[in-house]
Parts: structure tokens; sequence; C-alpha cells
């Protein structure tokens, strides 16, 4: 399992390119070669970068649910949309699809951050109010999340 560490700040060229930054790209050293899968976020409005070998441990468990059950159908179809299969470049650069730009409001200034074994890309404005929404509720969030007293319910 991968876990990555870190929030940074970077710019988006017109064209939806990003460089991404060294002490990120040397995170993700280990995983350049086999690519990632870019996809939109199911609750918020921003993307998810999984590398390749995150998103196939999620496809397994995808695979295993019941086509026959019109929910899961459903479920897979819209869990897939705008799903891309991208690379870094030679140059460290990662080109974010224009669909999927739109999707997230991503203007020139992002934030890549961490989410244990994935990276958020967001719109920094709208990382930022995500951030302050949610710091008011965090330790309720956090003893609710995490506060159990049998720590192998984490696991």
């Amino acid at each position: 399992m991968v876990n990555l560490i870190g929030t940074y700040e970077c710019k988006a060229d017109a064209k939806g390119r990003l460089m991404v930054p060294s002490a990120l790209k040397k995170q993700l050293a280990p995983m350049l070669q086999d690519g990632f899968v870019l996809k939109r976020s199911v609750f918020q409005s921003c993307l998810e970068l999984y590398p390749m070998q995150e998103w196939n441990v999620l496809m397994q468990k995808i695979n295993g649910l019941n086509r026959f059950k019109k929910k899961n159908n459903d479920f897979i179809r819209k869990f897939q949309a705008g799903v891309k299969m991208v690379e870094v470049d030679s140059n460290g650069r990662l080109l974010i699809p224009k669909d999927l730009v739109a999707f997230a409001g991503i203007s020139k200034e992002i934030v890549l951050s961490s989410a244990v074994n994935i990276i958020e890309i967001w719109d920094k404005d709208k990382y930022e109010n995500t951030i302050d929404e949610t710091s008011d509720d965090f330790a309720e969030l956090a003893e609710e999340v995490m506060g159990n007293d049998d720590l192998d319910a984490i696991s």
C-alpha cells in the first residue's frame, strides 16, 4: 500500500498541465512507469489521482459487485464517469483533461493534497474553503472516526 505525504501548491498552464512538485515526484517515483488514473471525486469537487497499483486494488472490489443489481450498474457507471489514464511526462508535468478541469473548477492555482494512498487535485480557493468549512467540527469528526477504543477496528 502507498502512503503519500504532504500538501503542495502549484500552477496549471492554459492547457491544463501542472508541474508535479519535486517532493511529491520523489514519492511517486516507484509508480511513474505504471502510470495513474485520474477521476472525479465522489464527495467533493476535486479530482483523485490513483497510482495504477491502488486503482487495480479498487477495481478488484468493484469487479466483485453483482451486475444483475441495477444499483450496482448505476454506481459503476457514475463512478467511472470521466475516468482517464494519465502519465507524468519526462519533464515532470501532468496533463489534466479539459472535462476534468471543468468538473473540479480548476483555475491557475492548484493544491495537490495527499489522501493516504491517492492525491487529491483541487482548485486552490475551493481547497481552502473546504478546509475552513470542516475545521469547526474537526475535533468531533476525529473522535467519531478515530476515537474507537478497539484499535483493530480501523485496520
